[in-house]
Protein backbone atom coordinates (compact mmCIF):
# COMPACT_ATOMS: atom_id res chain seq x y z
CA UNK A 1 0.00 0.00 0.00
CA UNK A 2 1.46 3.55 -1.00
CA UNK A 3 0.78 6.62 1.05
CA UNK A 4 1.11 10.16 0.40
CA UNK A 5 4.22 10.46 3.09
CA UNK A 6 7.41 8.14 4.01
CA UNK A 7 8.65 6.44 6.97
CA UNK A 8 10.28 9.27 8.75
CA UNK A 9 7.22 11.71 7.94
CA UNK A 10 5.30 9.20 9.73
CA UNK A 11 7.17 8.98 13.00
CA UNK A 12 7.74 12.49 13.34
CA UNK A 13 4.01 13.23 12.84
CA UNK A 14 3.22 10.82 15.38
CA UNK A 15 5.45 11.63 17.57
CA UNK A 16 4.55 15.47 17.66
CA UNK A 17 0.66 14.06 18.62
CA UNK A 18 2.76 12.81 21.95
CA UNK A 19 4.05 15.94 23.02
CA UNK A 20 1.62 18.34 25.28
CA UNK A 21 1.39 21.92 25.07
CA UNK A 22 3.13 23.72 28.26
CA UNK A 23 5.97 20.52 29.07
CA UNK A 24 9.53 20.88 28.96
CA UNK A 25 11.32 17.97 26.70
CA UNK A 26 14.80 17.39 26.10
CA UNK A 27 15.42 16.99 22.76
CA UNK A 28 18.64 15.78 20.12
CA UNK A 29 18.80 16.52 16.47
CA UNK A 30 16.87 14.61 13.57
CA UNK A 31 13.12 13.32 14.32
CA UNK A 32 12.68 14.05 17.78
CA UNK A 33 13.66 17.73 16.71
CA UNK A 34 11.30 18.16 13.97
CA UNK A 35 8.42 16.22 16.12
CA UNK A 36 9.05 19.18 18.69
CA UNK A 37 8.85 21.47 16.39
CA UNK A 38 5.77 20.52 14.40
CA UNK A 39 4.00 20.21 18.00
CA UNK A 40 5.19 23.86 18.45
CA UNK A 41 3.36 24.68 14.76
CA UNK A 42 0.23 22.73 15.68
CA UNK A 43 -1.33 21.80 19.18
CA UNK A 44 1.09 22.64 21.26
CA UNK A 45 2.97 26.36 20.93
CA UNK A 46 3.57 26.63 24.71
CA UNK A 47 5.81 23.76 24.58
CA UNK A 48 9.55 24.27 25.65
CA UNK A 49 12.25 22.46 24.12
CA UNK A 50 15.43 22.17 25.76
CA UNK A 51 18.78 20.87 24.59
CA UNK A 52 21.59 19.03 25.86
CA UNK A 53 24.36 22.09 25.40
CA UNK A 54 22.20 23.88 28.06
CA UNK A 55 19.63 25.64 24.96
CA UNK A 56 16.30 26.32 26.81
CA UNK A 57 12.80 27.87 24.67
CA UNK A 58 15.03 28.85 21.75
CA UNK A 59 12.33 30.31 18.92
CA UNK A 60 13.68 27.27 16.47
CA UNK A 61 13.03 28.83 13.07
CA UNK A 62 15.67 25.94 11.67
CA UNK A 63 16.22 22.35 12.28
CA UNK A 64 19.63 22.45 14.47
CA UNK A 65 21.99 19.90 12.98
CA UNK A 66 23.38 19.36 16.93
CA UNK A 67 22.48 20.04 19.94
CA UNK A 68 25.13 22.65 20.21
CA UNK A 69 24.03 24.14 17.22
CA UNK A 70 23.89 28.16 17.77
CA UNK A 71 20.14 27.59 17.02
CA UNK A 72 19.85 26.08 19.77
CA UNK A 73 19.55 29.57 21.29
CA UNK A 74 18.22 31.68 19.16
CA UNK A 75 16.16 33.84 21.19
CA UNK A 76 16.04 31.10 23.72
CA UNK A 77 14.65 31.99 27.48
CA UNK A 78 17.93 31.15 29.10
CA UNK A 79 21.70 30.23 27.79
CA UNK A 80 23.14 27.31 29.76
CA UNK A 81 25.39 24.05 29.67
CA UNK A 82 25.39 20.43 29.51
CA UNK A 83 25.51 20.28 33.65
CA UNK A 84 22.60 22.75 34.55
CA UNK A 85 20.35 20.29 31.55
CA UNK A 86 21.42 17.06 33.40
CA UNK A 87 20.57 19.21 36.96
CA UNK A 88 17.15 20.06 36.14
CA UNK A 89 16.91 16.55 35.01
CA UNK A 90 18.06 15.23 38.67
CA UNK A 91 15.51 17.73 39.72
CA UNK A 92 12.63 16.07 38.36
CA UNK A 93 11.76 19.46 35.92
CA UNK A 94 11.70 17.48 32.72
CA UNK A 95 8.91 16.27 31.54
CA UNK A 96 9.79 14.19 28.65
CA UNK A 97 12.94 13.06 26.66
CA UNK A 98 13.65 11.56 23.00
CA UNK A 99 16.21 8.53 22.88
CA UNK A 100 17.17 6.47 20.14
CA UNK A 101 19.47 3.36 19.94
CA UNK A 102 20.36 0.18 17.77
CA UNK A 103 18.72 -2.40 20.44
CA UNK A 104 15.43 -2.02 22.51
CA UNK A 105 14.45 -4.86 24.65
CA UNK A 106 11.07 -5.50 26.16
CA UNK A 107 11.11 -3.53 29.10
CA UNK A 108 11.98 -0.85 27.44
CA UNK A 109 16.02 -0.55 28.10
CA UNK A 110 18.50 0.93 25.21
CA UNK A 111 21.64 -0.04 23.79
CA UNK A 112 23.45 2.66 21.60
CA UNK A 113 26.76 1.24 22.57
CA UNK A 114 27.67 -1.53 20.65
CA UNK A 115 27.20 -5.07 18.41
CA UNK A 116 29.12 -7.90 19.65
CA UNK A 117 30.01 -10.14 22.16
CA UNK A 118 33.77 -8.27 23.18
CA UNK A 119 33.28 -5.18 24.73
CA UNK A 120 37.01 -4.21 23.35
CA UNK A 121 36.48 -5.77 19.96
CA UNK A 122 32.64 -5.47 18.81
CA UNK A 123 31.43 -5.58 15.43
CA UNK A 124 30.16 -2.33 15.61
CA UNK A 125 30.55 0.18 17.97
CA UNK A 126 27.70 2.89 18.05
CA UNK A 127 28.75 6.75 19.82
CA UNK A 128 27.61 5.00 23.37
CA UNK A 129 25.20 7.64 26.53
CA UNK A 130 26.20 10.74 25.93
CA UNK A 131 24.06 11.92 27.85
CA UNK A 132 21.21 8.97 27.41
CA UNK A 133 21.34 7.55 30.62
CA UNK A 134 20.86 10.29 32.33
CA UNK A 135 18.35 11.55 30.51
CA UNK A 136 16.71 7.33 30.34
CA UNK A 137 17.11 7.91 34.29
CA UNK A 138 15.50 11.02 35.56
CA UNK A 139 13.11 12.16 32.75
CA UNK A 140 9.37 11.90 33.74
CA UNK A 141 8.37 10.23 30.29
CA UNK A 142 11.18 8.80 27.48
CA UNK A 143 9.68 9.02 24.31
CA UNK A 144 11.97 6.49 21.46
CA UNK A 145 11.32 6.69 17.83
CA UNK A 146 13.27 3.95 16.10
CA UNK A 147 13.06 1.81 12.61
CA UNK A 148 11.51 -1.30 13.60
CA UNK A 149 12.97 -5.37 12.83
CA UNK A 150 13.41 -7.87 14.64
CA UNK A 151 17.53 -7.09 14.88
CA UNK A 152 16.59 -3.65 16.49
CA UNK A 153 13.67 -5.22 19.57
CA UNK A 154 14.94 -7.91 20.58
CA UNK A 155 14.64 -10.50 23.91
CA UNK A 156 17.87 -9.40 25.40
CA UNK A 157 20.15 -6.44 24.59
CA UNK A 158 24.64 -6.98 24.25
CA UNK A 159 25.11 -4.12 26.51
CA UNK A 160 22.57 -1.98 28.24
CA UNK A 161 23.57 1.89 27.91
CA UNK A 162 20.30 3.14 29.09
CA UNK A 163 17.06 2.08 31.39
CA UNK A 164 13.76 1.07 30.83
CA UNK A 165 12.10 -0.95 33.73
CA UNK A 166 15.08 -2.88 33.65
CA UNK A 167 13.51 -6.58 33.99
CA UNK A 168 10.18 -5.38 35.36
CA UNK A 169 8.34 -3.61 37.40
CA UNK A 170 9.58 -2.28 40.46
CA UNK A 171 13.31 -3.03 39.32
CA UNK A 172 13.88 0.82 38.18
CA UNK A 173 12.83 1.88 42.43
CA UNK A 174 14.76 -0.63 43.41
CA UNK A 175 17.83 0.31 41.62
CA UNK A 176 17.74 3.84 42.93
CA UNK A 177 15.88 5.43 39.84
CA UNK A 178 13.13 8.42 40.50
CA UNK A 179 9.76 6.43 41.21
CA UNK A 180 6.97 7.68 38.25
CA UNK A 181 9.95 7.60 35.93
CA UNK A 182 10.39 5.76 32.74
CA UNK A 183 9.80 4.65 28.94
CA UNK A 184 6.26 6.00 27.96
CA UNK A 185 5.75 5.27 24.12
CA UNK A 186 7.57 4.00 21.62
CA UNK A 187 7.14 5.36 17.82
CA UNK A 188 8.39 3.14 15.03
CA UNK A 189 6.79 2.88 11.31
CA UNK A 190 4.80 0.35 12.38
CA UNK A 191 3.24 1.52 15.17
CA UNK A 192 2.67 3.09 18.48
CA UNK A 193 3.53 1.18 21.76
CA UNK A 194 2.87 2.33 25.48
CA UNK A 195 3.65 -0.42 28.19
CA UNK A 196 1.96 -3.00 30.61
CA UNK A 197 1.32 -1.78 33.82
CA UNK A 198 1.47 -4.87 35.49
CA UNK A 199 4.35 -6.71 34.10
CA UNK A 200 6.39 -2.91 32.75
CA UNK A 201 6.59 -5.53 29.09
CA UNK A 202 5.63 -3.42 26.07
CA UNK A 203 2.66 -3.62 24.05
CA UNK A 204 1.48 -2.70 20.61
CA UNK A 205 -1.21 0.06 21.10
CA UNK A 206 -1.81 1.11 17.78
CA UNK A 207 -1.20 0.13 14.12
CA UNK A 208 -0.47 2.41 11.61
CA UNK A 209 -2.54 3.01 8.67
CA UNK A 210 -2.10 -0.12 6.34
CA UNK A 211 -0.05 -2.22 9.07
CA UNK A 212 -1.40 -5.27 10.61
CA UNK A 213 -0.51 -7.52 13.43
CA UNK A 214 1.22 -9.93 11.78
CA UNK A 215 3.56 -7.53 10.02
CA UNK A 216 4.31 -5.73 13.77
CA UNK A 217 5.35 -9.68 15.03
CA UNK A 218 7.31 -10.66 11.62
CA UNK A 219 9.20 -7.02 13.15
CA UNK A 220 9.81 -7.77 16.58
CA UNK A 221 12.19 -10.31 18.39
CA UNK A 222 10.13 -11.07 21.54
CA UNK A 223 6.80 -11.71 22.60
CA UNK A 224 4.93 -8.71 22.31
CA UNK A 225 1.83 -7.84 24.01
CA UNK A 226 -1.08 -6.09 22.37
CA UNK A 227 -3.55 -3.67 24.12
CA UNK A 228 -6.90 -4.81 24.87
CA UNK A 229 -8.13 -1.68 23.14
CA UNK A 230 -5.80 -1.84 20.18
CA UNK A 231 -6.54 0.94 17.88
CA UNK A 232 -5.58 2.58 14.56
CA UNK A 233 -3.01 5.79 13.78
CA UNK A 234 -4.86 8.99 12.66
CA UNK A 235 -3.14 9.60 9.04
CA UNK A 236 -0.78 12.53 9.32
CA UNK A 237 -3.10 15.19 8.00
CA UNK A 238 -2.58 17.26 5.18
CA UNK A 239 -1.90 20.10 7.06
CA UNK A 240 0.66 18.30 9.33
CA UNK A 241 2.38 17.58 5.87
CA UNK A 242 2.28 21.08 5.22
CA UNK A 243 4.13 22.33 8.45
CA UNK A 244 6.37 19.66 8.17
CA UNK A 245 7.63 20.37 5.16
CA UNK A 246 7.03 23.43 4.59
CA UNK A 247 7.66 25.11 7.72
CA UNK A 248 9.97 22.61 9.72
CA UNK A 249 12.50 20.86 7.12
CA UNK A 250 11.99 22.72 3.58
CA UNK A 251 15.59 21.22 2.64
CA UNK A 252 14.56 17.78 3.94
CA UNK A 253 17.49 17.04 5.83
CA UNK A 254 15.50 14.63 7.90
CA UNK A 255 12.38 13.68 6.47
CA UNK A 256 13.87 12.71 3.23
CA UNK A 257 16.08 9.69 4.78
Amino acid sequence: MTHPWNEMELMVVVASRLLEDGRLVVVGTGGPCAATMLAQKTHAPRLIAMFEAGGVGPVLEALPISVGDSRTWHRGLSTGSMAETMSALARGQVDYCFLGGAQIDPYGNLNSTLIGSDYHRPKVRFPGSGGANDLASHAWRTLVITPQDARRFVEHLVFSTSPGYLHGKGAREAAGLPPGTGPYKVVTQLAVYGFDEDTCRMRVESLHPGVTLDDVRAATGFELLVAPDLGQTPAPSDEELRILREEVDPDRLFIGR
